[in-house]
């Protein structure tokens, strides 16, 4: 029996048959002796096999070749992978300048890993009605810079529905994977999106205006207008995974552009004479968070940085 997996709690898989059943099924401890350096070996996305045994059980017994996931550094096993979602059409990034303020490291980390994977991207900067002049100004330049690079950029309020038109179109028959760090509003955004849906949410934390998980699992949830959306637990840090410190400026779009005429084909981008990203920087061609971020995830050979909140 084939089917999709729309749900994974850790430990239970809910697949929805291509019979239109849903079959709550567990894993085949198998699949854990493959090489799959993942704390999920299945995910969220993906396309299976299932079989059931004399209790009635039904196992995971087979994983159809993905086209594509999104993956990072596991936060607490630094060898391993974790592996948001697979055999998606887009990721809507989530992203917020102020409540809970969202780093523009952890933003490009995001967009290497997509970009890896080839993976578009709609970047979606929430929270616009909360915010005052001088937020409002930093949520424009920061629009700006990402369009500029070939983003797609929504500045949107889940609260008043600013932007949400914009959004559901880009939805529309596509799977398109959430994610954001914790209470940049992905719950309410959705919630708003589906009617009916009423996902959790909560408020932000004023000690440290951080936000609270409330999303603690993923799943897939069908869009009224067609498609799906994978929603996702808020995550803190981004850790690039399995990439080679050579490929990482072939992920930004900008610096890659700039690459081509570097003085030596090696070059990178740190101290070489004749680096032609360098001077793009120094020229402001590149801004100069790209090319921090660049460099950090340069430094990811470091296993002491997977635990920073980037």
């Amino acid at each position: 029996m084939k089917g999709l997996v729309i749900r994974n709690t850790g430990s239970w898989y809910t697949v929805l048959t291509d019979d239109g059943e849903t079959v709550e099924s567990k894993i085949k401890g198998n699949f854990r002796l493959k090489g799959i350096r993942s704390t999920n070996p299945v995910a969220v996305g993906d396309r299976v096999g299932i079989v059931r045994n004399q209790e009635g059980t039904a196992f995971i017994n087979e994983i159809d070749d993905r086209r594509n996931y999104i993956i990072r550094k596991s936060p607490n096993l630094s060898k391993q992978s974790h592996i948001i979602a697979a055999n998606v059409d887009q990721a809507v990034l989530i992203a917020t300048v102020n409540f809970p303020v969202t780093s523009t490291t952890f933003i490009d980390r995001f967009l290497a890993s997509a970009e890896a994977y080839r993976i578009p991207v709609v970047l979606v900067l929430n929270k616009t009605d909360l915010m005052d002049e001088d937020d409002l100004r930093l949520q424009e330049m920061m629009a700006t810079l990402y369009e500029n690079i070939g983003y797609t950029c929504l500045q949107v309020s889940a609260e008043t529905g600013m932007g949400l038109d914009q959004l559901k179109a880009l939805l529309k028959d596509k799977i398109s994977v959430f994610s954001g760090n914790s209470g940049v509003g992905k719950s309410t955004l959705l919630n708003r999106l589906i009617p009916g849906l009423s996902l959790r949410t909560a408020e932000i934390s004023e000690a440290h205006k951080m936000g609270m998980h409330t999303t603690t699992f993923s799943e897939m949830i069908r869009l009224p207008e067609g498609g799906w959306v994978i929603d996702t637990p808020g995550i803190k840090g981004f850790g690039t995974f399995d990439m080679e410190p050579g490929e990482i400026s072939g992920y930004f779009r900008e610096i890659f552009h700039f690459s081509k005429d570097c003085k030596y084909g090696n070059c990178t981008h740190t101290h070489e004479p004749g680096c032609a990203v360098l001077k793009a920087v120094e020229d402001h061609y590149i801004a100069a968070s790209r090319y921090n971020s660049y460099v950090s995830m340069l430094d990811d050979k470091d296993e002491s940085k997977y635990r920073e909140a980037f």
